[in-house]
């Protein structure tokens, strides 16, 4: 790997799935990278949804409907490795662009996808003290080590059976203890 490598930036992919499949190949790519250690590579996949309001025998039901049947947005460094493992993730007919060369989305069609990089803030900074609220560890206490807004993952030292123990959670997952 070159130095090169670390200067390229992530960019969004629209990646073809069979129609339905479209969270069963979210979910099987997220495992795939967890297994294979591509977290540095793809960063994020989304089903894009968006809510529909029906309203039937006077009754107001919300769903969530898919914004592009057959299509997955995938948040990623286009390596051979990354490339393959998302075009054999089971599911997937091929990445949207010319042959083996996937396109990455336009600034300007994410921003009309209403898709903007949705920046998350916490209110909590590194070392502070935070309370995990779901989760398996949820009700543990620790210090957060680092905050990747990127990813939307926060490493938190967890003190359990007296050992300090690293745990890579969700935004969502912790909350600030004053």
């Amino acid at each position: 790997m070159s130095e090169e490598d670390n200067k390229i930036e992530p960019k969004w992919y629209v990646v073809h799935t069979y129609s339905g499949y479209e969270n069963k190949v979210k979910t099987d790519l997220e495992k795939t990278i967890k297994n294979r250690e591509l977290e540095d590579y793809i960063f994020n996949i989304v089903v894009p949804m968006e809510e529909q309001v029906e309203i039937k025998d006077g009754k107001r039901k919300t769903n969530l409907k898919k914004v592009f049947p057959g299509y997955v947005l995938v948040k990623m460094i286009v390596t051979e490795e990354s490339w393959y493992v998302v075009r054999n993730t089971r599911g997937v007919t091929g990445f949207v662009g010319s042959g083996s060369d996937p396109i990455p989305l336009t600034e300007t069609e994410i921003r009309n996808m209403g898709f903007d990089e949705m920046s998350v803030d916490v209110d909590y900074d590194v070392n502070d003290n935070v309370q995990v609220v779901n989760g398996p560890l949820k009700g543990f206490v620790g210090t957060v080590q680092e905050i990747n807004k990127e990813k939307q993952k926060v490493k938190v030292l967890v003190s359990m059976f007296g050992r300090e123990t690293p745990a890579e959670l969700e935004f969502s997952q912790v909350q600030k203890i004053d």
